[in-house]
């Protein structure tokens, strides 16, 4: 199973980066992973901001390829925990589909047609977060979940 983290933007110079690579690394240990930037809508964003969610849409759904699991991440999605993320990766990779992507929105957030296409709709949180901070969060969670499923000393169980 692969792992992509799609996300709307362009790369900026800042050591979130370095860190988001060294995740996306580690991932890559269990899953073949790939951070992959798509352009934001452009030319109509501020005249119908609807249109240029829609267009955004469409190339997501273009570059993710057939029979791969769907996961949009969105302040409304479903909360879980960090042991519940990684039992939730290993049902999809025990299902045996080519991959799985993770969406994160524009700064006009998700078109509600990608939400409804989704088998999964995630929360990282109800708060918002800058695209760079929601995608570091995204790949230390996925690597959280490798060290969860198998044998790792990252992820602790909290101590009562």
């Amino acid at each position: 199973m692969r792992v992509s983290v799609f996300w709307f933007g362009k790369p900026a110079r800042s050591p979130y980066e370095t860190q988001v690579e060294d995740f996306r690394r580690r991932v890559s240990r269990r899953w073949p992973a790939e951070d992959v930037a798509l352009k934001p809508a452009s030319g109509i964003r501020e005249a119908d901001q609807v249109a240029a969610l829609a267009r955004e849409a469409d190339t997501l759904l273009a570059r993710v390829p057939s029979r791969w699991r769907l996961v949009v991440l969105d302040a409304q999605g479903r909360s879980r925990t960090s042991a519940n993320f990684a039992h939730l990766l290993q049902e999809i990779e025990c299902q045996a589909p080519p991959g799985v992507a993770f969406v994160l929105g524009s700064d006009l957030g998700i078109a509600s047609s990608l939400r409804d296409q989704a088998d999964e709709v995630l929360s990282l949180s109800p708060m918002t977060f800058p695209h760079l901070l929601a995608r570091l969060l995204v790949w230390e969670q996925l690597y959280r979940a490798t060290d969860i499923l198998g044998p790792g000393n990252y992820h602790r169980t909290r101590v009562s």
